[in-house]
């Protein structure tokens, strides 16, 4: 076999392959909270009432509600079209488990649970974009 029917038959192969990779293997990872409208938003407590203002750039910022110091580590637990799933570890200060489900590009529903500064918290509550940062 010549040298460019080779290169020819190695391309198809990759064209194949790349085609027959699932559409959640090419998407990006968290792209439901790419989606969601950057701005002010206003996260409303269920049970104690509280409430709290969050500036949303990426969307990311919901998931770590407890622990807001970088540097934690993150998995992918869920990575749907409308519903994230994320575990974080932040080393000597907790860990967390957030799931958020989009509604609309300016409206989520959060739930999140896990160890903070060495005691359990538990939230759950909806956000809503409010205006600009």
């Amino acid at each position: 076999m010549d040298k460019e029917r080779k290169l020819r038959l190695a391309s198809l192969v990759v064209a194949i392959l790349v085609v027959a990779m699932p559409a959640s293997a090419q998407a990006p990872e968290l792209a439901m909270l790419d989606r969601l409208t950057p701005g002010n938003w206003d996260l409303r407590l269920r049970g104690d009432g509280g409430a709290m203002s969050i500036c949303v750039r990426t969307g990311r910022e919901l998931i770590q509600l407890r622990h807001s110091q970088p540097g934690c580590s993150r998995y992918v637990v869920q990575d749907e079209a409308d519903e994230v799933t994320v575990q974080y570890t932040c080393r000597g200060n907790g860990y967390g488990r957030t799931t958020i489900r989009r509604e609309g590009n300016g409206l989520v529903q959060i739930r999140s649970q896990g160890i903070h500064d060495g005691k359990p918290f538990s939230l759950e509550g909806e956000a809503r974009r409010t205006g600009g940062c």
